[in-house]
């Protein structure tokens, strides 16, 4: 049994506390209001894994238990971007929230990031008017704690803490370490996802990260470009500690591309709906950087159909599109861990040998457990 510190809840990025009040806003209200609640989500956690213990861990509750030993490991839940955005499309408001972070374990004697299993949890609503402060933060709100059956951050949490073990040898690490966006993929996306250069690639990198470690069940160490330098990434805890933390080198880079979206009218009922398919293209490599050896390196396409009925207002095309491309990447990790649609991939893939492509990438994935 591994004795693990539970730090909290955390901010990626400098830590300092006007930059983190601009790039987290609705997040840090959200804990300081629980904070001033006398609710704090440190105790939250706590509370909730100590009702479930993980069962290779033992969380203790204040880092300097573990002070002056060999290794000296903590878990956080670093909030790496919150996106909040407000369409309108007739005389409907649509508003999304989307918080993304990471279940992070790092050795705090070395100062260096050893897992880490994305998460993120978007919440989208319609409403007749534009959203004020306190309606916004009621979204923010069930981001964290869940909803319509579907836990929140605060659960994927201490859902990954429950099963992660920590291997006595040192593992095999993955990362994302390229994307590519063509300019036809780019154009489809909105203004929210690309207002900061690199925001897009951080996006497309987040999306095949999370969803190869949460279907194939691996740790997967986060995207050097779009939350470290010098693949060193800072984060502050809730104490107001800053850490500055060593990513490890990847073993096994990611590549991927997303090389464009079609909307294609599929059929129509005259005076009711209309049905469309709404596809996303994408390629995607995964290879052993030294001798550039390929376990997977195939261009994908997946579709979803979706039926649009003739009172819609208008149509938030983006939602479907990236329906599409998450989707794409999700059925592909559910492949890799064993539990995907083998007949999906072999019209989605465009590699004549991809089933033996998966295989040695099923292989490839133990390694990294």
């Amino acid at each position: 049994m591994v004795d693990v510190a539970l730090a909290g809840l955390a901010y990626a990025g400098s830590g300092d506390e006007q930059v983190l009040d601009k790039r987290f806003p609705e997040s840090r209200r959200y804990e300081k209001a629980l904070q001033d609640a006398g609710t704090p989500i440190q105790s939250q956690l706590l509370r909730t894994l100590a009702a479930t213990p993980p069962s290779h861990l033992r969380i203790v509750s204040q880092i300097d238990e573990l002070k002056g030993r060999t290794q000296a490991l903590a878990v956080a839940l670093v909030i790496g971007s919150e996106t909040v955005s407000v369409d309108q499309f007739g005389p409907l408001h649509k508003l999304m929230v989307l918080i993304r972070g990471q279940t992070m374990f790092f050795d705090f004697k070395s100062m260096t990031v050893v897992r880490a299993y994305p998460i993120s949890f978007a919440y989208v609503d319609s409403l007749d008017h534009y959203p004020g402060p306190d309606e916004i933060q009621e979204r923010v709100r069930l981001v964290f704690e869940g909803a319509n059956d579907k836990p929140g951050l605060l659960a994927r949490f201490v859902n990954n803490v429950a099963r992660a073990e920590i291997p006595a040898q040192v593992p095999r690490y993955l990362q994302v370490t390229s994307v590519q966006i063509q300019p036809e993929a780019l154009e489809a996306l909105p203004a929210h996802i690309k207002s900061e250069p690199g925001a897009a690639e951080t996006w497309a990198a987040d999306l095949v990260s999370e969803a190869i470690s949460t279907r194939a069940g691996v740790p997967i160490v986060p995207y050097a470009k779009g939350y470290a330098i010098g693949n060193v990434m800072s984060m502050r805890i809730s104490d107001g500690t800053v850490w500055e933390l060593k990513l490890p080198k990847p073993d096994y880079e990611i590549s991927t591309e997303l090389s464009g979206f079609k909307k294609i009218k599929f059929s129509e009922v005259p005076g009711g709906a209309t049905s469309f398919v709404y596809g996303a293209y994408a390629q995607l490599r995964i290879e052993e950087p030294l001798s550039r050896k390929a376990y997977l390196n195939t261009a994908l396409k997946n579709g979803e159909t979706r039926v649009i009925p003739a009172s819609q207002g208008g149509v938030n095309d983006f939602e479907h599109f990236y329906d599409a491309v998450n989707r794409l990447f999700v059925k592909l990790a559910q492949v890799i861990g064993g539990t995907g649609d083998e007949k999906w991939l072999k019209s989605a893939a465009a590699a004549k040998d991809i089933e033996q492509q998966i295989s040695q990438t099923k292989e490839l994935m133990k390694l990294c457990k």
